[in-house]
């Protein structure tokens, strides 16, 4: 048994999260979240409801995570687990969150071990909720949602998909290992104030491809790996989020409302759509800046003795350039990125100058550099005349540098008012 010291921390340091199951088909989902805290160092203590123990048992839970495992207010009474367990956590998660257990947890109820945890429980709490779509948009179900945001909880949008039986639509639980990465971000912020709350940001990611027949496109290096770092890092700071994913072939953020596009035409339209309400708009797909001309409706052939005959192109619409001039929303912040391959500084600020944003976040790029990585380095230009410097990390310290650059820039309190009126 491993000891603890007299506030209940583990004597190993290990950070303690405590796994909430509610009873819905997507508690089996949870024991993939389970292995993933785990296996990065979490102390995980599961506490399921009753009605989840009919999806996944008892024993599946304590041999995952190394604990006992306890869904009664009445087990170990002489240790108040129903006190003890949440403040002694340094996170809760609730996945699967189903209707009736948000609805608990909104009205203060605590009729149960999971409920009596989250009362006690003083550090972050994200819920991930799962249940059919008519359930999620039921007015009740967003009140109770809107107050747990309101007191400072984490709740992710979900995902849209393959229900229970035959039914789609969005109440999909988000794949588990997108859930680990905000519950990991919010550990990592620990009690900083969430100050996108209340926020919508459009982001857009990936690269966009431009056909020249049914078979070959023109396209770029992009993975969409920065904007989706972008994304999770907004969800993981209490922001909606809106994220314009080009053949981006990665899981879907937590959290995020994706739309799906190929070409810049499609790009532009669904940004344009998502920027209407939103307080912020970053760029950080590569667009394609030409598309073919024409387009061929066969695949064009090779032919013995002939050279290929030239592609002519014609130029793509400036969705930057577009959206900096032509707000439209008072108080919009405009994030751009630039991608250079040489004289990167003097190119940004030109294109900075340019394209009107407030932000051009500048980075230099090629096979094997900042696209499909890791990693990234670069440096945020601001239009009045600031300039950060991120070194070479992870693309998530880029992304929070950001989301701190906008978040110091974004009107509060009446100035926001003052520009929604406007």
């Amino acid at each position: 048994m491993t000891r603890e010291a007299d506030d209940g921390r583990r004597a190993d340091g290990r950070p303690r999260v405590v796994l909430g199951v509610s009873g819905g088909i997507a508690a089996y989902k949870a024991c993939e979240l389970l292995r993933r805290l785990s296996e990065s160092g979490h102390d995980v203590t599961v506490v399921p409801t009753a009605s989840a123990l009919h999806f996944v048992g008892e024993a599946t839970w304590s041999a995952l995570s190394g604990n006992p495992v306890s869904t009664r207010v009445w087990d170990g009474v002489h240790e108040v687990p129903h006190v003890r367990i949440g403040q002694h956590a340094d996170l809760v998660v609730v996945a699967p969150a189903t209707a009736d257990l948000l609805a608990r947890a909104a009205h203060g109820l605590a009729d149960d071990l999971l409920t009596n945890t989250l009362l006690t429980a003083r550090c972050p709490v994200v819920f991930a909720p799962a249940m059919h779509t008519e359930m999620w948009e039921h007015p009740a179900t967003r009140e109770n949602v809107a107050t747990l945001r309101r007191r400072g909880a984490v709740v992710i949008e979900p995902a849209v998909g393959r229900l229970t039986g035959v039914d789609t639509g969005k109440g999909r639980l988000p794949d588990p290992a997108e859930i680990y990465e905000v519950c990991r971000q919010v550990m990592a912020r620990g009690t900083l104030p969430r100050d996108l709350a209340g926020r919508h940001v459009v982001i857009s990611a990936g690269g966009t491809r431009e056909p020249l027949d049914p078979v070959r496109f023109l396209g770029n290096r992009s993975s969409g790996k920065q904007g989706y770092a972008l994304a999770r890092t907004a969800v993981a700071r209490g922001a909606r989020v809106t994220l314009v994913a080009a053949n981006a072939a990665l899981p879907d953020p937590a959290g995020a409302e994706v739309v799906t596009v190929g070409t810049a035409a499609q790009l532009r339209e669904a940004v344009l759509k998502a920027a209407g309400d939103a307080d912020v708009v970053v760029m950080a797909a590569a667009v394609a800046d030409f598309r073919p001309a024409a387009y061929a409706t066969a695949k064009i052939k090779k032919k013995d003795g002939e050279e290929p005959a030239p592609i002519a192109l014609t130029r793509n619409a400036d969705i930057l350039a577009e959206l900096s001039t032509g707000r439209p929303r008072a108080g919009q912040l405009v994030v751009g990125f630039a991608a250079e391959t040489d004289d990167v500084l003097a190119n940004g600020r030109a294109k900075l100058a340019r394209k009107g944003c407030d932000l051009l976040v500048v980075n230099e790029v090629g096979e094997q550099r900042a696209f499909g990585s890791e990693d990234n380095e670069a440096v945020v230009l601001g239009a009045d005349g600031s300039r950060t410097a991120v070194p070479f990390g992870p693309k998530e310290a880029l992304a929070d540098t950001v989301w701190d650059l906008v978040a110091a820039r974004l009107p509060t309190g009446t100035e926001r008012n003052s520009s929604d009126r406007v």
